[in-house]
């Protein structure tokens, strides 16, 4: 049997997921790789795999995308390992660095400037080793694990996940299963249950990840800042958001 290849972000908010479809029967018919989240989109993109946890801002590029599980990287209000990070308030900002693992972040970023904080400073896409410069007016966008104990060294932090919820009333979806086609039922529901399976042991989880950082709470990041089910809510803001990037939403796509 010819295994599905599957990539998803290497991020620590995937954790529960990974952990359901590792300890899942359905384990043995994926190939699973992971990788920071551009990678994951332009390998589902260019149809390296056929199934992955990717940026929502890649769905527009694909011909036939489709959302194959109950379950995302989401939240409701502050998501904590994503946002601007600043010496100074986001209005005297003159340069602001936009992290490349993600390009859906960068199009949020983006949308709230100019709907939201109404700001415009100038846009730079960072590279590597961008965080150590960020000082004085040049602030950053961070995401994912790289954001943990920063805000002990900038005063200013700008949570992208609060602030859509403040601008628009909704949730956000950072990360969606896409798959390229569409996928047998059975294996579907084997793995949105392997999805249920995995958030059910976060309270196991907390004994087997170590934490990476002495003031970070694993329990609370898990339980109060990531939101995995993708419920209306985070359907509807999925929507709004995709329409926002456009150009247009595949028609394959259903919320």
């Amino acid at each position: 049997m010819r295994k599905l290849k599957v990539t998803a972000v290497s991020y620590l908010n995937t954790k529960p997921l990974l952990y359901g479809l590792l300890q899942s029967p359905i384990a043995s018919q994926i190939e699973l790789k992971l990788e920071i989240p551009s990678v994951c989109a332009k390998r589902l993109k260019e149809g390296d795999a056929g199934l992955g946890l990717v940026p929502v801002a890649v769905i527009p590029e694909l011909d036939t995308p489709h959302l194959i599980s109950d379950y995302c990287i989401g939240t409701v209000g502050a998501v904590k390992t994503v946002g601007i990070y600043s010496e100074c308030p986001l209005s005297e900002v003159t340069a602001l660095y936009l992290d490349h693992h993600s390009r859906t972040s960068v199009e949020l970023t983006k949308l709230l400037l100019r709907d939201y904080w109404k700001a415009n400073p100038e846009l730079i896409p960072a590279s590597d080793g961008y965080i150590p410069t960020l000082g004085g007016t040049r602030a950053g966008l961070v995401i994912g694990d790289r954001t943990i104990g920063l805000e002990e060294r900038f005063p200013y932090v700008y949570d992208l996940g609060e602030a859509w919820l403040r601008h628009t009333g909704l949730p956000f979806v950072f990360a969606a299963w896409v798959s390229n086609q569409p996928l047998d039922p059975e294996f579907i529901e084997a793995f949105n249950h392997a999805m249920r399976q995995g958030i059910a042991h976060i309270p196991e989880l907390m004994y087997l990840l170590p934490s990476p950082h002495p003031n970070f709470d694993l329990e609370e990041y898990f339980t109060r800042h990531i939101s995995y089910e993708l419920d209306g809510p985070k359907r509807k803001a999925l929507g709004r958001f995709l329409e926002a990037i456009g150009p247009q939403v595949p028609a394959s796509l259903t919320f």
